[in-house]
């Protein structure tokens, strides 16, 4: 290839970029993505080497794992169940210090690294330091690895973000391409780690809002997700993280049963959310005023590594119990210890300060949720419930799908994890329940309603607010300066030199508006006096507009915006020809202005 068709194509190359948009989002999605996925590569092997090294040869215990996650083999080393609680209250100590120390605008950052996330995207500009997800994703790998009940995609979902910001600012993009990217990067360290890339896409641009989504976002999150997911199952297969056999919805009847899990799944939500705050806000908090934030954490590890030290059915994400609840393998009373012990253990551990998400535990909690209902329901109506290990699926969407406000995501990231859609009818209808039953308790404290609940989007808030504005307490009411058709240009420069108008309506014999004529009409013939009685005041006007006094002030600009006059009369609501007064461009642009900075001062 010739030198000047190199040139050539990257000239192009750089011309794409720079003009067409979508073109733009794919590569830097790509790129985001690629990053994203070295970065959930290393952080997954982390945390998978940290649990064997401390919980299978230190502390010799065998706990179950997922087919598609050992990656690690050995025989236990001698069981020593006591350093547990020794090394989560070192891991929370030494969390503390280092949020303390270097990143302490995170201690009210919200539930975890996704609800961190979800601030930064509509508080923080989609600006984040990279020393936070830097520090909270290594104490996370020291957090999940020794035990503590938390789960990776919190952290894997903040790293990404900061990653997407990081490259942001880099490349000096605006405040809302940072968010952008914010959630791209987000959705790429989500996809990679649940294996899952099209969930992952979706749940994080929806899980940002209760009753909306960010869809400008779509484009870049899936070719982000898409990449790191592709690069993560380069070095780990595709597997999904479950070995379990394919689950088929085909009797009606079973529809029953999944509104109790949805019914179910509800209460566990509404608990596992209101330990979390009670824990975290009347427990922990307290503590942290009282002797600072590294010794609240410290003690929240020394609590959970001994809740672990006994049950260890509570360490680290658990997704091993769930593979063992889908098949069937544990009893009804093990899951409902599970679930309460569950809730219990994440709280203390995220609730004290230590890192880690509530993504896990929350899937964990609602699988086994599902399991308890599926497992009554095939005990009693084994013809119906065939197959109860599919309740611990659809339980595990539902949950989150309740507690986070985000039905589309987990619920096709339970299709990807069971390669199919034969849950499909039963994930939509509890999905859909848990969202309506718990609208009135969210996970993520950071969350807000919608896009113009949000000062991400305050210029879209603002043109809502502009249609709530009317004309009638901006226009200035008066006598207006009104033309008659068939006056001369020599009459007409008299009636300009002895008014400061600008714009002039022009009438017809019968009194009806025709046009407006404008200053800069009449000054290209002001100077050609042959043509004074000749030209008419209609051959000059331009094309009429008028508004009325209850029309809103966003009408109002678009009607500045069609015909670029700088002042349009405004009418009576009984006669369209009758002039009461004039609004100025100026009075709507003032009142654009003052709405965003209304709004700006409410945000902060």
């Amino acid at each position: 290839m010739s030198p000047l068709l190199k040139l050539q194509m990257w000239t192009d190359l750089v011309r794409s970029y720079r003009n067409i948009s979508h073109f733009r989002w794919l590569l830097l999605g790509i790129l985001v993505g690629i990053i994203s996925g070295i970065v959930a590569v290393a952080f997954f092997a982390a945390v998978e080497f940290g649990k064997f090294m401390f919980l299978n040869q230190l502390a010799g215990l065998s706990l179950p794992a997922p087919e598609g996650e050992e990656l690690f083999h050995g025989i236990p080393g001698q069981l020593r169940t006591w350093t547990i609680p020794i090394c989560t209250t070192a891991v929370g100590l030494i969390t503390g210090w280092l949020v303390n120390r270097y990143i302490p605008e995170t201690v009210s950052g919200g539930t975890d690294g996704t609800d961190a996330t979800i601030r930064c995207f509509h508080q923080g500009g989609g600006l984040m330091r990279p020393l936070v997800p830097i520090i909270k994703g290594t104490t996370s790998v020291l957090t999940i690895a020794t035990g503590g009940s938390a789960g990776r995609e919190g952290p894997i979902t903040q790293m990404g973000a900061g990653i997407g910001s990081w490259l942001a600012q880099k490349l000096k993009l605006s405040a809302k391409e940072r968010r952008i990217l914010l959630l791209a990067g987000a959705a790429g360290g989500l996809g990679a780690i649940f294996r899952a890339p099209l969930g992952g896409a979706l749940t994080a641009i929806e899980v940002i809002y209760r009753e909306d989504f960010e869809s400008e976002a779509i484009l870049p999150s899936v070719i982000s997700s898409v990449v790191s997911y592709s690069l993560f199952t380069f070095f780990y297969g595709t597997e999904p993280i479950f070995g379990i056999p394919r689950f088929v919805f085909h009797d009606p009847r079973e529809l029953i049963f999944y509104t109790a899990l949805a019914l179910a799944c509800t209460l566990a939500g509404w608990m596992y959310i209101r330990t979390f705050r009670f824990i975290k806000y009347s427990v922990f908090f307290k503590i942290k005023d009282r002797v600072g934030l590294m010794w609240a954490t410290g003690l929240g590890g020394l609590l959970m590594g001994t809740m672990g030290m006994f049950f260890p059915q509570l360490l680290s994400g658990g997704y091993g119990w769930l593979e063992m609840a889908i098949m069937g393998e544990l009893p009804i009373m093990m899951m409902v210890a599970i679930v309460i012990g569950k809730t219990i253990a994440t709280s203390t551990t995220i609730g004290s300060g230590m890192s880690g998400g509530m993504f896990a535990p929350a899937l964990f909690v609602g699988g086994m949720s599902g399991g308890i209902i599926g497992q009554l329901a095939g005990k009693y109506y084994p013809d119906i419930v065939t197959q109860p290990g599919g309740y611990v699926l659809v339980g595990m969407a539902a949950f989150f799908a309740g507690v986070a406000k985000a039905p589309i995501g987990p619920l096709i990231m339970v299709c990807e994890l069971t390669q199919g859609y034969g849950l499909l009818a039963p994930l939509m209808l509890a999905s859909a329940l848990c969202i309506v039953l718990g609208r009135s308790f969210s996970l993520y404290e950071n969350q807000v309603e919608s896009k113009f609940d949000s000062p991400a989007h305050i210029e879209d808030k603002t043109i809502n607010i502009l249609e709530g504005l009317h004309v009638e307490t901006h226009y200035k009411p008066g006598r207006v300066t009104t033309l008659e058709e068939g006056t001369t240009l020599k009459a007409l420069t008299d009636i300009i030199a002895n008014t400061n108008e600008l714009y002039f309506p022009v009438k017809n014999s019968d009194g009806v508006i025709t046009g407006i004529l404008t200053i800069q009409n009449v000054r290209n013939h002001l100077f050609n006096p042959d043509l004074f009685d000749l030209i008419l005041t209609k051959d000059l006007a331009t094309k009429p507009a008028t508004l009325k006094k209850d029309d809103d002030l966003y009408t109002a600009l678009l009607k500045f915006v069609d015909t670029d006059y700088g002042q349009i009369p405004v009418v009576s609501e009984d006669d369209p020809n009758e002039i009461i007064g004039i609004i100025n461009r100026e009075n709507v642009f003032r009142a654009y202005a003052k709405a965003v900075r209304e709004l700006r001062e409410a945000a902060e």
